[in-house]
């Protein structure tokens, strides 16, 4: 992890479940990494969405017991997330980001891994996403976990650029 960021005591930050309390937050992390960020209402979309969205972050802290047992309060900062979607037996990730100045540093796979492993309880066998094509640090993290590229969105971001189509099956790291 890069200087600067905060840890638990175990030396990495631990993932919870996002709340509205952290979107001020996510929206940072998500204005600095991409050049057209979600809005508030997207992110409280997908919040609201029970059942279907998986919604992480990833804080600094000590310890879970910082945060109330609502998950509302949270003393730590959160320095990444992720955002996802189960539909019937697939895994969809629609978003993550880290920090910039947290990046390199594990979090991407951790909050990956969390993701994977929900899903995977609750029944999904499959799981795709799309990633920016020149996004390299991004396309590595997926194929370390498993992830093959399937095909290519052309001109899929707003800025014309394409969007490579990645997927695993669950249930095998």
């Amino acid at each position: 992890m890069k200087k600067g960021a905060e840890t638990s005591q175990t030396g990495r930050p631990f993932v919870r479940p996002m709340t509205p309390s952290d979107l001020d937050q996510v929206i940072r992390i998500e204005e600095q990494s991409f050049p057209h960020p979600w809005t508030r209402e997207q992110f409280m979309t997908d919040l609201e969405r029970g059942g279907v969205s998986q919604c992480h972050v990833a804080v600094t802290g000590d310890s879970e017991n910082e945060i109330d047992q609502d998950g509302s309060s949270q003393k730590g900062q959160v320095v990444g997330f992720v955002m996802a979607w189960l539909i019937v037996d697939e895994l969809h990730i629609t978003n993550l980001a880290v920090a910039p100045e947290a990046r390199r540093g594990g979090i991407a796979a951790a909050l990956l891994k969390q993701s994977i492993r929900e899903a995977t309880e609750l029944g999904a066998v499959w799981c795709q996403l799309d990633v920016r094509a020149s996004n390299e640090p991004a396309r590595e993290l997926y194929t370390r976990f498993g992830f093959k590229p399937l095909g290519t969105r052309k001109g899929y971001y707003q800025n014309g650029e394409d969007a490579v189509v990645m997927g695993r099956e669950l249930g095998s790291s």
